[in-house]
């Protein structure tokens, strides 16, 4: 490599060494900026064990230790049906001794192992999950590195090691090497923050906060780099955010003020119950700015059944008074088809403008979706191209090019996270200038995370919870150490069902073919064969034949026919169907007052906010609910502690917070990396470093309104076109 110059966008085989060339094939590795890019987990001094005592399964533990003893035992794989092998080695470190447990599938490579890995007495750094096993901690197939024999072993170590995430059979040593070689050839390291940004802020140049970063001496040493790399990572995301903002205020948009005497009044005086203060602060918020002469672009937020669909109806109404269309984009036919029969019931008399019998104040609601037989989709299309339609609700079909508007001025985008950018912007770009745009979320979002992924949008939160919401209760029920629990579940469903009431059971899966088997703990002494997740088309015949034998038990989920799922939520919704056996095609939007009882299965498989979405169905209607969680996980694992989470709050945005801690934050940015960090942000972190994140927030505005273009920063624009380029920007956009 003598005489290549290595730069920040070479690709990292310009590295060389022996390990460039298999990180090259590995996805989000393909330059020397990417490798270099490739932070520790962790750090270990050399230490103790101490902090056994603050862990719990599934954490990362990394310690300094020297093997004590080693021994090797067969036993019979169940799933295999072969004898297989594990070797038990137990490390001894300052104040303890930690058990690790090796599984290979053949003797010869458990001897080979044992003979010349980890003899006893070497002393190595071992990196892996924590597992409680037969009343002990343990780590399973840890990653190990020992250093060499003698007494002065640990003297060679250095005093803090890196720990790197293994990926794609690349170790946590093997990339050390290969990052250390890295920083040695790099000619240059881009410098993204203004001179004035570093020198007010103290910061260190880049290239030191690298070295210190992957090789530091001290704690301070590392403190100090992780302050200059989190601060990049907070500035880069801001200045894409600052940008999109800017670009809106310079943008002009037709106001749609409304009109007094018009539908919106037509609409509130029919309303048979009382706005709640916060749907009246937020609706005056977004009538205002949809009165202005640029987009309005706000995030509404709020609690599960907190009235954001009466809030985003009201600022429809106000834009059709206006001259205007509304579109509202939902992500899935079901909830599209909950949100038309919710719009027309709501708006009775109102929604069937220049019919007969209709209000001379009304307008029409049209539902165009993907399944629409050919002669509702002709006189829908008719519809939202002519104008008669003030609101069009739709699926991924409203952004078909075939669909035309006469006069688009809002868009409402439901559950955003479930779009793409590219698909929000097809809606928009089908209104003759810009439209005002509202996206919603029924998922709380900590402010901290606002100001990180929804920053160019002005946020509103919905917090009450309008009167007549009834209290839900929330169990888990640990059906592996108590089977005969789940006998009790369904009792209590024939119980609500004789008092009147409706129940939902959830499954995570269609039918017995999808997906896999539970993601099973590593292979054990034990052989057990990992457990069987309950599925929708399979579990209903059992149900209706069995435990709820006698009640009126129907299936919905995604692989139905359109007129077969509407067929079923309206009979549900009617009160003709006692039980529904569902996918989570239920999550959001679908209101049943009279549905009090749920029983989620394999709850476990499910994240902590989507368990809160679901439980938000039940209760709506003034009567208590009953949430059940259903799992077979260990219940001292992690996913116990997530449904334990659940159980104990209805608070949303605690719970939010609880979900994003527990999944280290892996999919705020939209990475799909289970437990990863994403792809933009490798040490911020948007639930613990507001401070950076708001500071860096003002500072990309100041930077930006002297600068629009970046012209004196280059570094800067070469980031912030990264980021706009990557899947990371796409969720950046509140798609």
């Amino acid at each position: 490599m003598v005489g290549v110059e290595v730069t920040w966008e070479s690709p990292v085989t310009a590295v060389g060494g022996k390990h460039a060339a298999k990180l090259a094939r590995l996805p989000g590795i393909a330059t020397v900026g990417d490798l270099v890019g490739t932070y520790p987990k962790q750090h270990v001094q050399k230490g103790s064990l101490s902090q056994l005592d603050e862990l719990t399964a599934g954490d990362l533990v990394s310690f300094v230790g020297e093997v004590a003893s080693a021994r090797q035992f067969s036993y019979q794989d169940k799933r295999t049906r072969r004898t297989a092998y594990r070797l038990e080695v137990r490390v001894r470190a300052e104040d303890g001794a930690l058990l690790m447990t090796y599984f290979d599938k053949a003797k010869h490579v458990a001897d080979w192992r044992l003979q010349t890995e980890l003899p006893v007495g070497r002393v190595g750094v071992f990196s892996g999950r924590l597992k409680w096993f037969r009343d002990e901690w343990q780590l399973t197939n840890p990653a190990s590195r020992l250093y060499e024999e003698g007494d002065d072993a640990v003297d060679t170590m250095p005093d803090l090691i890196p720990i790197y995430s293994s990926i794609g059979g690349i170790t946590t040593w093997q990339l050390e090497e290969t990052i250390e070689l890295a920083l040695t050839l790099l000619d240059r390291v881009p410098e993204v923050l203004p001179p004035a940004v570093v020198e007010a802020r103290d910061l260190l140049p880049t290239r030191q906060a690298l070295r210190w970063i992957h090789r530091p001496d001290t704690r301070a040493q590392k403190a100090m780099a992780e302050k200059r790399l989190k601060y990049d990572e907070a500035f880069v995301a801001q200045c894409v955010l600052a940008r999109r903002r800017l670009l809106v205020e310079g943008t002009v948009a037709n106001p749609r003020p409304g009109r007094p005497g018009g539908l919106l009044d037509a609409f509130d005086a029919r309303l048979p119950f009382a706005l709640t203060e916060g749907q009246v602060r937020v609706g005056e918020e977004i009538a205002e700015e949809l009165g202005r002469d640029h987009p309005m672009q706000r995030l509404l937020q709020g609690e599960v059944g907190s009235g954001k669909t009466v809030v985003s109806l009201r600022a429809m109404l106000q834009v059709v008074d206006s001259g205007g269309q509304a579109a509202l984009l939902a992500p899935t036919e079901v909830l599209a088809q909950q949100h038309q029969r919710s719009v027309e019931r709501m708006l009775g008399e109102l929604a069937q403008g220049g019919m007969l019998g209709g209000s001379e104040h009304g307008t029409r609601v049209a539902l165009l979706t993907g399944s629409l037989g050919a002669a509702a989709r002709r006189t829908a299309l008719a519809a939202a191209a002519g104008g008669e339609a003030g609101i069009v609700i739709g699926t991924h079909a409203l952004l078909e090019d075939r669909v035309q508007f006469a006069d688009l001025g809002l868009v409402v985008v439901d559950e955003q996270h479930r779009f793409g950018v590219e698909q929000r912007s097809a809606l928009g770009a089908k209104a003759g200038t810009p439209p005002h745009v509202l996206v919603m979320t029924a998922t709380p979002i900590p402010r901290t995370v606002a100001m990180t992924v929804f920053g160019d949008l002005d946020t509103s939160t919905l917090f009450e919870l309008p009167a007549g919401r009834g209290e839900v209760q929330t169990t888990v029920v640990p059906i592996k150490a108590r089977a005969a629990w789940l006998e009790r579940a369904w009792q209590r469903v024939r119980e609500e069902v004789a008092a009147g009431h409706q129940a939902y059971v959830v499954a995570s899966r269609i039918d017995p073919g999808d997906d896999e088997v539970a993601a099973a703990e590593p292979v054990d002494a034990t052989g057990e064969a990992p457990r069987v997740l309950y599925a929708v088309d399979e579990l209903a015949p059992e149900l209706a034949e069995g435990a709820l034998a006698g009640l009126r038990v129907e299936v919905l989920h995604g692989r139905m026919l359109p007129e077969d799922k509407d067929r079923v939520m309206s009979a549900f919704a009617a009160g003709e169907v006692d039980v529904l056996v569902s996918t989570t095609v239920i999550e959001v939007g679908v209101d049943v007052p009279n549905a009090t009882v749920m029983v989620i299965l394999d709850a476990d498989r499910f994240g902590v906010s989507q368990l809160h979405q679901l439980r938000g169905r039940i209760g709506r209607g003034g009567h208590a609910g009953l949430c059940l969680l259903v799992t077979g996980a260990d219940p001292l694992g992690p996913s116990m502690e997530r449904l334990l989470a659940v159980a104990g709050t209805r608070d949303g945005f605690e719970l939010s917070r609880i979900d994003m801690e527990q999944r280290r934050e892996g999919n705020v940015l939209g990475t799909q990396q289970s437990g990863g960090r994403a792809g933009g942000l490798k040490l911020l972190s948007v639930l613990r470093d507001e401070a950076v994140i708001a500071d860096a927030r003002e500072a990309a505005f100041e930077v930006l309104r002297a600068d629009p273009a970046l012209v004196g920063s280059p570094d800067l624009a070469a980031a912030v076109r990264r980021l706009e380029d990557s899947e990371q920007a796409e969720y950046l956009e509140m798609t």
